[in-house]
């Protein structure tokens, strides 16, 4: 435990530095080559853990510190120990006494074995109370910041506290079923006969049990199947693309709604991404899946005339970059990673996207516009702007297409998925 504690300590310091948690796990397994499978499990549910409920265990190391912590990797394995004694099972002797431990290994660590001791064994002893206390705060009631509390609570007065609550749960795990290579049906008996449980939800989506390594679902190098959630499987069919059409997948990268159009149609598909690192990952998963895109270029959305060959497309898919405020249940680093700045931003540069992306779409083509946000400057406000500008747009009712509970568009966090906002655009 002394080796998961220091290594998700150290994790946790890096994101709160301003490094992605993807990233700084990545480094992880990257130099660390002696972690065990059981050591990198603990040290991602840790780190992932941490960061869901870094408001409230900030806030309760603030009630228990009596003058500010000189280390911060010290101050993040007191934010460890925390997590652990709320939320772990472990032993509660276990975890303060290897947290002791662990901090002789950091540097300046003279008196930081019995500070540790102090802390977690006060927290231990007042625990109810100190809770109780820490809940007075809403940053640490809810654990996000509090400007993102104010925004939500503003735009969604009745639904604020749902939205909240359900992007600090632990994600399910979805996946899409290869149309081309077996149905639903057929995966989940699969699944079943390799003691893999799961049920099936509309859409033909499959949501497990217990989430497993991907290495262990049955034909996955093989294509059968993909992981992607349920929110993010509306995408294809709502564009409605059919056979024979020219079709724009323009924020391309991973590749997962890409081969999802391809899975259902067989169209002339251009993905494009202007993140030169993440374009191999769409050539790998369309490899994967055995499918071919008739295009991946790199190429900025907004700025079409340095790639665009001149001929409409009949489809185009724009999965924007965004705040990802909807996705925090798999990404609790974007909490406190985000200013409320950012969010100004992001709609600037959406908003030159759609217009780009416009001059390219067919008369009586469709554009669907798609954000992981569930703030209205990304989503709703942003189609009503693009709406305002181009008399040859209209919006097309989509709730009847995707059979989900979508509310002007907005898909909400649940259990079963994540949020996101989807508006689909006809050229007149």
């Amino acid at each position: 435990m002394v080796k998961s504690q220091l290594v998700a300590a150290d994790t946790v310091n890096r994101v709160l530095s301003g490094a992605s948690l993807t990233s700084s796990l990545q480094k992880v397994w990257n130099t660390e080559k002696d972690i065990s499978a059981q050591q990198r499990g603990s040290i991602q549910d840790i780190s992932y853990g941490v960061l869901r409920f870094y408001g409230q265990l900030d806030a309760l190391l603030g009630l228990l510190l009596k003058k500010p912590i000189w280390n911060d990797t010290l101050r993040c394995l007191l934010l460890v120990g925390l997590y652990q004694l709320i939320y772990s099972r472990a032993s509660p002797y276990a975890i303060v006494d290897n947290a002791v431990s662990a901090s002789r290994y950091l540097e300046e660590s003279r008196s930081a074995g019995g500070l540790v001791n102090a802390i977690l064994r006060n927290f231990l002893r007042q625990k109810t109370t100190l809770l109780e206390k820490a809940a007075e705060s809403e940053t640490a009631r809810y654990s996000y910041p509090s400007w993102w509390i104010r925004k939500l609570r503003a735009q969604y007065p009745a639904d604020y506290q749902t939205i909240l609550l359900e992007s600090n749960q632990r994600p399910s795990m979805t996946l899409r079923v290869n149309a081309r290579q077996t149905t639903s049906l057929e995966y989940q008996d699969c699944l079943s006969r390799n003691g893999i449980a799961s049920r099936a939800r509309k859409n033909n989506i499959l949501e497990l049990e217990q989430p497993v390594a991907v290495e262990k679902l049955p034909g996955f190098a093989q294509g059968l199947a993909s992981v992607q959630d349920a929110g993010a499987q509306l995408a294809a069919p709502l564009l409605d693309a059919r056979d024979g059409m020219r079709v724009l997948d323009a924020c391309a990268a991973p590749g997962g709604k890409s081969a999802h159009l391809l899975e259902l149609a067989d169209v002339e598909l251009t993905a494009v991404d202007n993140d030169t690192l993440r374009i191999d990952g769409i050539t790998q998963n369309l490899a994967r899946l055995h499918l071919h895109a008739y295009r991946v270029l790199h190429g900025d959305a907004a700025h079409y005339e340095t790639w665009w060959d001149g001929k409409p497309f009949d489809r185009i898919l724009a999965d924007v970059p965004c705040s990802a405020s909807g996705v925090t249940r798999r990404h609790p680093d974007i909490k406190w990673l985000r200013r409320e700045g950012d969010i100004v931003q992001f709609a600037v540069k959406q908003a030159a996207i759609l217009h780009g992306l416009w001059q390219m779409l067919n008369r009586g083509g469709k554009l669907l516009y798609a954000t992981c946000s569930v703030f209205a400057e990304e989503n709703k406000l942003q189609v009503g702007h693009f709406l305002g500008h181009h008399p040859d747009a209209r919006l097309l009712p989509i709730s009847r297409i995707s059979q989900t509970k979508l509310v002007d568009g907005q898909l909400l966090p649940t259990p079963h998925n994540d949020g996101f906002y989807y508006a689909l655009l006809h050229k007149v």
